[in-house]
């Protein structure tokens, strides 16, 4: 039987986190290439926070009792957010769409950027949440397994959809239902992150990768291969590749895509597994094709011509950041007010324009034209509908079958 650490994660479960801190989703998300100032801060604290996070199992345990409201009488609310991961203007010193916010509707946003890591902020605000207090919080930003999380555990407000009528008309169709929030009663998307396949031409000779089998298969890019140290973008991107759906995956699934990679590991067809330091290597050429986050393609393109991507046929792995309204929330309508405002398209559009991730807002694309005619045209930031079409979510995962999952990967990657 698998042990639990007094923190409630396996010792698999907390590898994992380590690794994602350090090089992978946990370092890369809200701190890409674009904005290198200030990004080793992200970095830190992050295996510090998981021995003392204390993050139960998830389980249900009922809404909680509903907050008292006084949106009506305090014209305020306070949004924890991470690092670099809204617009700012050019001194650095004012943030213009939640100015515009309050000239708006006079409410005052307490916009603080106190999420490094999801493990550490949730290490923050458990024992509040737990004992059905306010975090001091109004809205919050986190990865999808921890919003699956908190909305399990009964921690996150059901939004009320009268406030949200933008957010609701506008929301992607690829967004939309969640199987850990279905119908998103309890969350919105505030960006996207995609895995897909990147490629340079040079290394290549040329020629263009666009698939998990020529990772794979390919004798031409034989020792030039990343797969990424995070399990549900390597294995969600090979389940695709062998026409299996992340969004269903069964144990046996799972097994025969691990025995697959392992197969690439056996051969040395894979040189290594990566977090986002793939960048270095696949921009000099040391790595000829890898999969690789959306958010760092950008910049390494503006950077290096010969860097290409692929969105494979058979499909690939977005991921989200999401916004919630925790429980004991004073000022619930107003957190609504602010998740709507943000999916108005010419105000999504200043947002995209800044931080470069996938805009989870339709109808943008003629407004962030108007800002960067290049980002508009750019399907990392907005997927068109034929790429929206074959992005993939890996379902969400009991405890039990994370620990699983999480110790055969840690065994092909050698963790």
């Amino acid at each position: 039987m698998e042990q639990y650490e007094p923190d409630g994660l396996s010792e698999a479960q907390r590898a994992a986190m380590r690794r994602s801190l350090e090089t992978g989703r946990g370092a890369l998300t809200r701190r890409s290439l674009l904005r290198a100032s200030g990004a080793g801060a992200l970095a830190l604290g992050g295996a510090a926070g998981l021995g003392a996070c204390g993050i139960p199992p998830a389980r249900r345990e009922g809404q909680g009792p509903a907050a008292t409201d006084h949106s009506a009488r305090e014209k305020r609310l306070a949004f924890s957010n991470w690092t670099q991961y809204i617009d700012v203007s050019d001194d650095e010193k004012r943030r213009p769409t939640l100015e515009a916010f309050t000239r708006r509707t006079g409410i005052t946003v307490t916009y603080t950027e106190d999420i490094n890591d999801n493990v550490e902020f949730f290490g923050k605000i458990k024992p509040q949440l737990a004992a059905g207090q306010d975090t001091g919080r109004d809205l919050i930003c986190v990865t999808d397994w921890l919003a699956a999380r908190i909305i399990r555990l009964g921690w996150a407000q059901k939004l009320d959809p009268a406030n949200l009528p933008h957010a609701y008309a506008n929301l992607a169709p690829q967004f939309r239902r969640p199987d850990w929030d279905p119908g998103r009663a309890h969350s919105y998307p505030w960006t996207g992150i995609s895995t897909v396949i990147a490629y340079n031409a040079k290394a290549t000779g040329g020629r263009t990768v666009d698939s998990v089998s020529q990772l794979l298969d390919d004798p031409k890019l034989k020792g030039r291969v990343a797969f990424l140290s995070e399990m549900r973008d390597t294995v969600g991107m090979t389940l695709l590749d062998m026409g299996e759906d992340p969004g269903t995956v069964t144990a046996a699934q799972y097994d025969a895509a691990i025995g697959r990679l392992r197969k690439g590991v056996e051969t040395r067809q894979i040189r290594r597994f990566t977090g986002n330091d793939y960048t270095a290597d696949l921009s000099k050429g040391d790595l000829a094709a890898c999969l690789a986050w959306a958010g760092d393609l950008i910049q390494l393109q503006a950077d290096n011509p010969d860097i290409r991507f692929a969105v494979p046929a058979a499909g690939y792995l977005t991921a989200t950041d999401n916004l919630l309204v925790p429980t004991g929330a004073r000022h619930k309508a107003n957190a609504e007010k602010l998740i709507d405002y943000y999916y108005e398209p010419p105000v999504a559009a200043r947002l995209a324009a800044y931080i470069n991730y996938v805009c989870p807002v339709d109808g943008v694309r003629p407004e962030l034209a108007r800002i960067d005619p290049a980002l508009a045209a750019n399907t990392l930031i907005l997927p068109d509908r034929a790429m929206a079409a074959k992005s993939r979510a890996f379902r969400s995962l009991t405890s039990e079958e994370e620990t699983a999952f999480e110790e055969k990967f840690a065994a092909l990657i050698g963790a």
